[in-house]
């Protein structure tokens, strides 16, 4: 069945493939079969390879001739492609083209039609609830990519615009979840590059739209970084997400975004306006075929986790990550060894994963 007239038969299948295995994301390069990753591992598409002639009809159907010039230029492109799709409307994709030897290839991460619900991801409703309560500062979602930081805060915002009486903005590369109409609140979302030069313009010019919390898609550089510190202090709640590979990591890589002789400004900023870091990975089931499960690091900023930042000695945090459980703190090394305990994963994926393997055996 031909799901977006003009597109090539090979991607309708790719596709049509990636959507029923459940897929997350799809790699494309002319020249090679189309991988597709499920659970966590690359897998080929049930197709031959890829042609040239195959990425420029995609281009030509689905990517407006400004992103195209645009990929001309810059070699690269953040944009989001909403795909016709049978019975069910539309589905769309995060997606990142590039130039490599000479061609264009592309990843596209597939956006679930629906936010999805804390209870499918894994995400602790005690948690949820906390997070969702904070009324202004800094919250950060880190952990490598493909970790589920964007759908985490997806579905936390969801939860706050539902509760309704708020003035949310986004400010996102590209758009991915769109939220829906509710009651005594308002959302606008914000794509960099479409409605707004950069992510530091976002924050600037939204502050002037009345916004209760603002999400920055990400934290990539120092203006960014420093507009976001400084709509926490003033009243606002700032969710965004930075790469680490864990809670102390986040806070390491927010002043290293800074010069050498600005750092110790920044970390005081930061012991006063951060609230939570939260960080994730997503842990291959024990099973075969399993979805994957989340596995969390929550770092609340309580008075000595602040007085260690701005000392910068972030090596204490750790200690404090073991210690306040009562104040709400988990390690990976607790997240994983419940995993482990609740037999959603192997214990060789949770040794891999632990920074101390005798945990496991408490």
């Amino acid at each position: 069945m031909d799901m977006t007239p003009g597109l090539p038969a090979i991607l309708q299948s790719v596709f049509g493939h990636a959507i029923e295995r459940d897929a997350s994301d799809i790699h494309l390069m002319p020249g090679l079969v189309p991988l597709v990753r499920v659970n966590g591992r690359l897998v080929h598409a049930p197709v031959g390879p890829l042609s040239t002639g195959d990425m420029d009809l995609l281009l030509g159907q689905l990517v407006s001739p400004d992103a195209r010039e645009k990929l001309r230029l810059e070699k690269n492109l953040d944009t989001a492609l909403t795909v016709p799709w049978g019975a069910e409307g539309e589905r769309r994709f995060r997606t990142n083209f590039f130039h490599a030897t000479g061609l264009v290839g592309a990843c596209l991460r597939l956006i679930p039609p629906a936010i999805p619900s804390m209870e499918w991801a894994g995400f602790p409703g005690n948690l949820a609830e906390r997070l969702a309560s904070i009324r202004d500062g800094l919250v950060i979602f880190t952990g490598p990519t493909g970790s589920g930081k964007s759908t985490s805060l997806a579905m936390l915002v969801d939860r706050i615009n539902r509760e309704g009486g708020n003035r949310i903005l986004t400010v996102e590369e590209p758009v991915e979840y769109r939220f829906s109409r509710c009651e005594d609140s308002l959302v606008t979302q914000r794509e960099v590059g479409t409605d707004v030069l950069t992510f530091a313009d976002g924050l600037k010019y939204g502050l002037r739209q009345d916004p209760d919390i603002i999400l920055v898609g990400e934290v990539r550089d120092r203006e960014t970084a420093q507009m976001a510190l400084s709509a926490a202090e003033t009243g606002h709640l700032v969710l965004t997400t930075l790469h680490t590979r864990d809670a102390k990591g986040a806070v390491s890589r927010y002043a290293d975004l800074f010069p050498q002789d600005l750092q110790k400004d920044i970390r005081s900023q930061l012991a006063l306006g951060l609230r939570v870091v939260v960080a994730q990975r997503l842990l291959p089931d024990a099973g075969s075929g399993g979805k994957r499960h989340l596995a969390l690091e929550v770092l609340w900023n309580t008075n000595p986790i602040a007085s260690g930042i701005r000392q910068g000695k972030l090596e204490s945090l750790d200690n404090y990550l073991l210690t306040g459980k009562e104040e709400g703190m988990v390690s990976f090394d607790e997240s994983i060894r419940q995993l482990l305990r609740a037999g959603k994963i192997s214990r060789e994926v949770a040794e891999r994963n632990v920074r101390e393997p005798s945990m496991l055996a408490r």
